[in-house]
C-alpha cells in the first residue's frame, strides 16, 4: 500500500488488506494521531476495488489498550463543546467500521481494552488468539465506555454486558468465545492461518453481493418481521438476481469455473 500513517501500518496481499495499530511501546493505545488515521485508513480501503476483505490487528505484545489516557485528560479539561466534538469524531469512527461495506476481521492478541475492545466488536469477525485477554474498566477510572457501547452490547449480548460494562472485570478469550463475542479461538502460533483462511473464505465471494448482505444485517437483526421487512427483503434479492455479479456467478458455477471477482484482487 502506498499510503503513509504515523501510527498505521497498511499491507495487502491479494484481495486482503491488513491495518496494523503500529504504537507498540504504547500497547497501541489510541492516541490523537491514531484516531485521526483510522478514519482515513478505512475510507481509503473502502474506495479500493481490489481489496474485498479488511484485518485488523495490533504491532507489539497487544491489540489496543484502550484510549490514550493523556489525551482523555485533556479532553475533560477541555471546553464543554470541544470535548463533545472529540468524543463525537471518535463515535462516528466506530459507526464507519461497523458499517465498511466490506467484511472485517479482528486478529486479536494480548490485551483487548476499552476501546481497543470496541474495535474488535464493531468487527464482522474476531479470531482470538487463546492468551487474549478483554477488558471495559472505565468504570473503574470514573468513565463510561459510552460510544463503543452499541458494538459492545450487540456482539457480547445484553447479559454479559451488564456485567462487564459496569463491573470493568477482565474476562478470558474463552469466556468472550463461549458468550459469543470471539468466532474463532486458537493458539498463538496459529493466529494467522486462521485470520488467512477466514480472509479468503470472504476474498471468493462477490464484492457487491457482500456489500449488500453486511447491509442487510444491520436491517434485519433484532427488527421486528413486519410486512415492510418482508417486502424489502424481497427487493433486495429481486434486485441481487438481476445484478451482473449475480449472471456471472452463476454463468461460472454451470460452467465449473472460478468467478471473474476471484481473478480481480489477486495482483
Amino acid at each position: 500500500m502506498n499510503a503513509q500513517f504515523e501510527t498505521l501500518q497498511l499491507e495487502r496481499r491479494g484481495a486482503v488488506a491488513e491495518v496494523w495499530l503500529n504504537r507498540p511501546d504504547a500497547r497501541n493505545a489510541m492516541s490523537d494521531a491514531m484516531s485521526a488515521e483510522l478514519p482515513a485508513a478505512f475510507s481509503l480501503l473502502g474506495k479500493d476495488a481490489a481489496v474485498r476483505v479488511v484485518v485488523l490487528g495490533g504491532r507489539g505484545s497487544a491489540f489496543c489498550s484502550g484510549a490514550d489516557l493523556g489525551r482523555m485528560e485533556q479532553a475533560g479539561r477541555a471546553h464543554g463543546a470541544r470535548n463533545r466534538a472529540q468524543a463525537m469524531k471518535a463515535a462516528k469512527f466506530f459507526r464507519q467500521l461497523y458499517t465498511f461495506p466490506k467484511p472485517t476481521i479482528a486478529r486479536v492478541h494480548g490485551a483487548a481494552f476499552a476501546g481497543g475492545m470496541g474495535l474488535v466488536c464493531a468487527c464482522d469477525v474476531v479470531v482470538a488468539s487463546e492468551a487474549a485477554v478483554f477488558c471495559l474498566p472505565e468504570t473503574r477510572i470514573g468513565l463510561v465506555p459510552a460510544m463503543i457501547s452499541p458494538y459492545v452490547t450487540r456482539a457480547m449480548g445484553a447479559n454479559a454486558a451488564r456485567r462487564y460494562l459496569l463491573s470493568g472485570e477482565r474476562f478470558s478469550a474463552a469466556e468472550a468465545k463461549a458468550m459469543g463475542m470471539v468466532h474463532e479461538l486458537v493458539p498463538q502460533a496459529a493466529l494467522d492461518a486462521a485470520v488467512e483462511r477466514i480472509a479468503q473464505a470472504f476474498a471468493s465471494c462477490a464484492p457487491g453481493a457482500m456489500a449488500e448482505a453486511k447491509k442487510l444485517l444491520r436491517e434485519v437483526i433484532g427488527a421486528p418481521i413486519t410486512a415492510q421487512l418482508i417486502s424489502h427483503t424481497a427487493s433486495v434479492i429481486a434486485r441481487a438476481r438481476a445484478s451482473s455479479e449475480a449472471r456471472e456467478g452463476i454463468a461460472a458455477f454451470r460452467e465449473k469455473r472460478k468467478p471473474a471477482w476471484t481473478k480481480s484482487g489477486s495482483e
